[in-house]
């Protein structure tokens, strides 16, 4: 434990939880399940994981309202992404997802990662992406603050597709009052496949190697998930370290390779996950490869000039564990 980590206790008594999004029956909840009290990393991955960015826990029960499967559905909810079959042995694969809070934080970053997030949920899948579309709704035009936020959002982007080299083909925009505190951010994005190129998110096979692969990770992004998910208010200052700083120029490089791994080493691979906003721990799985395959998918990403390291192994107890130092932390 470090020096400025709090105790279980602390954690308990200082109720710092409810500053990461969860609420004092999410808590005790969670220390009901553990038949402990949760320690500070324990309870930063609880906080991560039971957001709304993440888990959607106040959505999920309108999002069920919608129609998700049939003949035509290969993949439903539960993955990266949908995908359709559109004939001809090929897919259409599609992801839609808002960025509102960095966005109005840091509005070109904030809508520039947004970009950045789906793309990777489509040529994760598996999918070449081909089309970029928006749909945002704004506070009114007279406040200059709104500006700023509209010309960020929109030049975050168009950017960031530009750089990746994926067109924006469509999208609407609408002005209203009642957005000016929280503007709507939504990016779609669309790919296209073969269907014997579908990947999934899975993790299988006891002893199967976790490789991570892309970004070095920097200070930024960090605690974002639980960052997007909270509400504004005056009392709350705005944190731009929870928005990540995106990198669309190396992310065509992970996007290339990504497809070249998934087109020539397909047997070996098991599942691919894109790391979304709360990076490792809601990923846990970038990539699952067959033991002692690993450094075929390594070599490959290494010769794009890309980082690719084993962080883990796959277990079947059912536990996520990890380590630091040779210590299990959490």
């Amino acid at each position: 434990m470090t020096t400025n980590e709090l105790s279980p206790e602390e954690v308990r008594d200082s109720k710092i939880y409810i500053e990461w999004g969860l609420t004092e029956q999410e808590y005790d909840l969670i220390v009901k399940e553990l038949k402990r009290l949760p320690n500070f990393t324990e309870t930063g991955i609880f906080s991560g994981m039971w957001s709304e960015h993440v888990s959607y826990k106040k959505s999920k029960p309108i999002l069920r309202k919608f129609w998700s499967s049939n003949e035509r559905v290969l993949q439903g909810p539960g993955e990266g992404a949908g995908i359709l079959d559109i004939g001809d042995n090929q897919a259409v694969v599609f992801k839609a997802e808002s960025h509102n809070h960095p966005s109005f934080v840091e509005p070109y970053e904030g809508a520039a990662t947004g970009v950045g997030g789906i793309l990777r949920d489509i040529f994760s899948m598996g999918a070449q992406p081909i089309a970029v579309l928006d749909s945002l709704r704004f506070g009114e035009l007279e406040n200059a603050h709104t500006k700023h936020i509209v010309d960020g959002v929109i030049a975050g982007i168009a950017g960031y597709g530009n750089a990746i080299g994926i067109p924006t083909v469509g999208g609407e925009i609408g002005f209203d009052g009642v957005y000016a505190g929280n503007p709507l951010v939504n990016v779609m994005a669309v790919g296209l496949m073969d269907q014997n190129a579908m990947q999934v998110g899975q993790a299988k096979g006891i002893g199967n190697s976790i490789i991570y692969v892309g970004a070095k990770t920097g200070r930024d992004g960090i605690n974002g998930a639980s960052f997007a998910s909270a509400e504004f208010s005056s009392a709350e200052k705005s944190d731009r370290s929870a928005v990540q700083v995106g990198d669309p120029f190396l992310e065509k490089l992970v996007m290339d390779a990504t497809l070249q791994a998934i087109r020539e080493h397909s047997d070996i691979i098991v599942g691919i996950q894109d790391m979304g906003a709360a990076g490792l721990l809601s990923s846990s799985s970038e990539m699952a490869a067959k033991k002692g395959e690993e450094q075929a998918i390594i070599d490959l990403f290494q010769s794009a000039d890309l980082d690719a390291v084993i962080i883990g192994q796959v277990t079947d107890d059912g536990r996520y564990r990890l380590n630091f130092k040779n210590e299990v932390v959490a």
